[in-house]
């Protein structure tokens, strides 16, 4: 029976008979009240839902946004040749980009495509990609496509997106802690760490013991959601690549469909809001979601090391088994004993000749380099 695709622009008119068949919703990243949370706050991206179906039945998705980005936010973390940074620049002309994302946009990792158990993965994989192609058509002034985050594993599946037109590029890796199953404590875990590091963890605590840490229930996320967003853009104004800014109202959402597995913890200094962490348990992992900071109180009050410090007591309290730090800050990660896990993305212009003259570009696109620091014993 031959494979059909359908497209839908909110997840309120998929059918629930979809999840069911699919039977991906273990998976949070996967769930409509997830998808759902993000579709509600963030009102300037296009979101649609791409399913293949056989007989009527849901045999895999992939989640879109569109979004408009600056290209400089593109090229500014890519080592390559000025002048050819400043053709790419002029390539996509007055410097804003419409792309169509699939994958989530503000997940770092392998959470845009799903693919039901026992199915002909290639099969499915090259009728979803056919799928994001007529969605693609659809959209008025779209200059890319971005297919996002594939672990090595899965590149037998995502290579075939060639015939697309797609190139493969290199991203930051994900940071990922796996923590041991000896580790009940944050003290068993500071026990395995060689001294060095040990004496680093314990300094970002004892620097950071002034700041009162507070578990945010969802009315918390509303009384602070304003500073909240604040912290947040500084380290958006800090980071090397951002391709979309979340509107805080998700963290809300979030809550109050996943109170338990959804945390979001403020750091106070007397009183006055200084930073935060957010993240959320999915399945086995525990995975680090955005984080806001007063850069003028972290020198001093060693805000970031102790917001690291506490995803590591997070994933230990509970129980998880990796702990994805997410990307960016590489090496600081790696000295808390954070491994770097390759991702993949592919990526096209949506006209055949810029896609033609960008291709090399894309392929010969390399990440910055870091050290990688062996902290365990």
């Amino acid at each position: 029976m031959s494979l059909k695709t359908e497209i839908f622009n909110t997840v309120d008119n998929i059918p629930q008979a979809y999840w069911d068949t699919l039977n991906c919703c273990t998976n949070i990243y996967y769930s409509p009240e997830f998808l759902k949370a993000f579709e509600q706050a963030n009102t300037d991206i296009v979101f649609n839902y791409v399913f293949v179906t056989r007989n009527d039945e849901a045999i895999t998705f992939a989640n879109t946004q569109l979004v408009t980005i600056g290209v400089e936010t593109i090229t500014q973390n890519i080592k390559m040749n000025a002048w050819i940074k400043r053709n790419i620049n002029r390539l996509f002309c007055d410097n804003h980009i419409r792309i169509l994302f699939c994958g989530n946009v503000f997940l770092s990792g392998e959470y845009g495509t799903f693919l039901k158990e026992g199915e002909e993965k290639i099969e499915a994989f090259e009728t979803l990609a056919e799928g994001i192609k007529r969605l693609s058509k659809s959209l008025k002034k779209l200059n890319g496509l971005f297919v996002k985050d594939f672990k090595n594993e899965s590149l037998y599946i995502t290579k075939h997106l060639d015939k697309f037109g797609y190139t493969p590029m290199q991203v930051e890796p994900n940071m990922i802690i796996t923590l041991k199953p000896e580790w009940q404590t944050f003290e068993d875990y500071k026990a395995a760490l060689k001294s060095k590091y040990r004496v680093k963890a314990n300094k970002a605590d004892s620097k950071s013991a002034v700041l009162v840490s507070k578990n945010f229930n969802a009315q918390d996320i509303e009384t602070y959601k304003s500073q909240l967003q604040e912290l947040y853009q500084n380290t958006i104004d800090n980071a090397d690549f951002n391709a979309q800014i979340l509107n805080l109202n998700t963290y809300t959402f979030l809550k109050e469909s996943f109170s338990d597995e959804f945390t979001v913890i403020g750091y106070f200094l007397e009183d006055q809001l200084v930073g935060f962490l957010s993240a959320m348990k999915n399945e086995d992992n525990l995975d680090a979601h955005f984080i806001g900071i007063d850069y003028s109180n972290n020198k001093e009050f060693g805000i970031y090391p102790r917001i690291l410090n506490d995803y590591v007591r997070l994933g230990l309290e509970t129980k998880a088994k990796r702990i994805n730090l997410g990307r960016t800050a590489s090496e600081i990660k790696s000295t808390l004993g954070a491994e770097p896990e390759t991702l993949t993305c592919y990526f096209k212009h949506k006209r055949t000749l810029p896609n033609t003259i960008i291709k090399p570009f894309v392929k010969n696109v390399t990440i910055k380099t870091f050290k990688q620091h062996k902290p365990f014993k």
